[in-house]
């Protein structure tokens, strides 16, 4: 499962496989940034179809020969703040509403663009491994880029009144919901199916959704929450297959690992939130979970193996919190780690996150912990930390993005200074 969240861009599984100013005129030949030269087509008004919008220098190889290895490379004005993600092969961003960037995995130069062809917010960026395919979203439209050709491939454009919302992609269908982007109107908030490889409709129906909560998909199936009812649907046709009992409490939908989780969500006012409560994926029924912390949860994460790692802050104060790590399978919490930042990220069987900024000793440091044993486990399952690097400076706001397919590497954005860094993991 692949999912994107607003402001923060991609969020969450990264066991899984992913990682979240207009053009005009026909044939318009444009520079970019690098200098190379790139054909753009005019904006498309409706449904899936073809984009000729690609960079003259697309290399099939998608970012070269050769393997990971240690960079910097100062991220151009179009590219968004954590809309980013990376393959075994290069590192690929959102541009503007609804353009791409495909960078090298060598030395994280541009090898492919694929430039906007619209104006607007970005919503976030879907990378999809298995599927060879980027899809991002620019408010009223949805659009696919081959990962293998950097080609767009695909797009759809909403009619002037509605609005792409959320959005995640799983065995080959991109899900998207839209809604009315007027707050005046009743809600009608609906969910597409599109064909990855195409962007073919497969069905599009209106659901009972929270907009702002993305979809999950696994398992041959889709999930959406409306926060008082989670609902079940196949994934080809869209039929309802399941519904949680009543009284199931559920604002926000984590999933990881074919585990689906419910939760409070971050953007709360509240002080009180519903208990974590694990759900069965095939019937919806409520199954035994570990007890959480009475603290806000703010992000999560969760590992093939069942461990939900989940950030949770004082309601109160949401600079510092602790990841607590509660075991799914086994119903009980497993450690807890104190820090002040919610940027985390799963490598096998290791928790990556960075030093507490508060804590002089230690700050500015990756540490990657062993998911059972914690952050007190000793020999070959204690902590390992990297050295300070300029980048993992908290005043840098770093995020992580993890390549695959090599687990020596990770991939650091900044936001001051917007900069990506290729570093070994500790």
């Amino acid at each position: 499962m692949r999912r994107v969240r607003l402001v923060r861009g991609v969020v969450g599984a990264a066991l899984l496989g992913v990682m979240v100013v207009g053009c005009s005129g026909s044939g318009d030949a444009r520079s970019t940034e690098t200098g190379r030269t790139t054909t753009t087509a005019s904006p498309h008004s409706s449904a899936s179809t073809s984009d000729a919008s690609t960079s003259a220098t697309a290399q099939t190889s998608a970012g070269g020969q050769g393997s990971w290895r240690a960079w910097t490379e100062d991220l151009s004005g179009p590219e968004g703040v954590q809309v980013c993600g990376a393959t075994a092969h290069q590192v690929v961003c959102s541009t503007g509403a609804d353009g791409f960037v495909g960078r090298s995995r060598t030395d994280g130069a541009v090898s492919w663009t694929v430039p906007t062809t619209t104006t607007g917010k970005n919503l976030g960026l879907v990378v999809d491994k298995g599927d060879e395919r980027a899809v991002t979203s620019g408010g009223r439209t949805l659009r696919a880029a081959n990962l293998r050709t950097g080609k767009a491939t695909w797009s759809h454009r909403l009619p002037v009144d509605r609005v792409y919302t959320q959005f995640v992609a799983a065995d080959g269908i991109v899900y998207a919901l839209d809604a009315w982007s007027s707050f005046d109107r009743e809600a009608k908030v609906a969910l597409g199916a599109y064909r990855a490889s195409d962007g073919t409709t497969l069905w599009h129906k209106t659901v009972d959704a929270d907009r702002y909560e993305s979809p999950a998909a696994f398992g041959g199936r889709v999930y959406t929450t409306d926060s008082s009812k989670v609902t079940a649907r196949a994934a080809r046709t869209g039929a309802t297959l399941a519904s949680t009992p009543s009284g199931t409490e559920c604002p926000h939908l984590i999933t990881g690992g074919h585990y689906l989780v419910c939760s409070g969500i971050a953007y709360t006012t509240a002080d009180t939130f519903p208990p974590l409560r694990r759900l069965d994926p095939g019937d919806l029924r409520p199954l035994p979970t570990a007890k959480a912390t009475d603290q806000k949860p703010e992000r999560s994460l969760i590992s093939a193996d069942g461990v939900l790692m989940l950030f949770e802050v004082s309601p109160e104060d949401s600079s510092a919190g602790d990841w607590n790590a509660y075991d799914l399978n086994h119903p009980k919490k497993l450690w807890s780690y104190y820090t002040t930042t919610d940027q985390a990220r799963l490598v096998g069987a290791r928790f990556l996150t960075f030093t507490p900024r508060n804590d002089r000793a230690t700050r500015d440091h990756m540490i990657s912990i062993d998911l059972h044993a914690g952050p007190h486990a000793k020999g070959d399952a204690a902590p390992r930390t990297s050295p300070a690097y300029p980048e993992t400076v908290a005043s840098a706001y770093p995020a992580f993005l993890l390549p695959g397919g090599d687990p020596d590497y990770v991939v650091i954005e900044t936001m001051v200074h917007h900069i990506l860094r290729s570093l070994p993991l500790p």
